[in-house]
């Protein structure tokens, strides 16, 4: 696979804070389009402050970071639905409405991005739950869903806008070897395709069986197989 040579994923001299604490310091790393890198380290280590640093979540203090063209340290309230559009983001507590159907809730998010063409709504819904194997649920509600399931419609609800990359953390965290194997196999996939993939995890047999670059987390620091 050729990368162009403009990474997705710029990281310079950053440091990441929870409040008043430096969760990890002088971190540096790039992630090339369609590249599939691993997140590791101990709960508390701040991989999820780093994933949340990168879509905005959390406030960039110190450092420099580019993603999907967009500039973290400048970036004005106004522009954050923006570049959150260019993401796809997985959480592991799948963060569904149980009041909506699975259609409701993707269309939920396609509105909230800017797509008003009820037709090319209704197409798109189609379409990633295709891609993600669930293309008879539609009008289910989200409780009559296995977790495996649930899991699948919010990688769908991440695909809907095409994103440059996915950051997902823990996606395969609440669920059974068996289904992790299945949405691991599905990320691979998606990473064919061309989307890049940041993937925080705790799941070393899915590391070992499927070996990528690995960041990890520990003591503050963050270091990177690659160098």
């Amino acid at each position: 696979m050729s990368f162009s040579s403009e990474p997705i994923v710029s990281v310079i001299d950053t440091s990441i804070f929870q409040e008043n604490e430096t969760i990890l310091g002088n971190i540096n790393f790039t992630i090339n389009k369609g590249e599939f890198v691993y997140l590791v380290g101990k709960t508390g280590s701040g991989k999820s402050s780093l994933l949340k640093t990168l879509y905005a979540d959390i406030p960039l203090r110190l450092g420099d970071i580019t993603i999907a063209g967009f500039s973290i340290k400048n970036i004005k309230p106004k522009e954050v639905p923006y570049l959150r559009r260019k993401l796809g983001i997985i959480f592991q507590d799948f963060e569904l409405f149980n009041d909506r159907t699975v259609a409701e809730n993707l269309e939920f998010v396609m509105k909230a991005t800017g797509w008003k063409d009820r037709s090319k709504i209704k197409k798109k819904t189609a379409e990633v739950l295709m891609q993600v194997g669930l293309g008879a649920i539609s009008t289910k509600m989200p409780h009559q869903l296995s977790g495996g399931e649930q899991q699948r419609v919010v990688i769908a609800r991440a695909l809907l806008n095409e994103p440059s990359i996915l950051l997902a953390d823990e996606p395969t965290g609440n669920l059974d070897p068996e289904v992790s194997q299945g949405i691991f196999d599905l990320f691979k996939q998606i990473n064919k395709s061309g989307t890049a993939i940041l993937m925080a995890t705790h799941d070393f047999k899915l590391l070992e069986a499927n070996p990528n670059r690995v960041l990890t987390c520990s003591d503050g620091k963050l270091t990177d197989s690659t160098s």
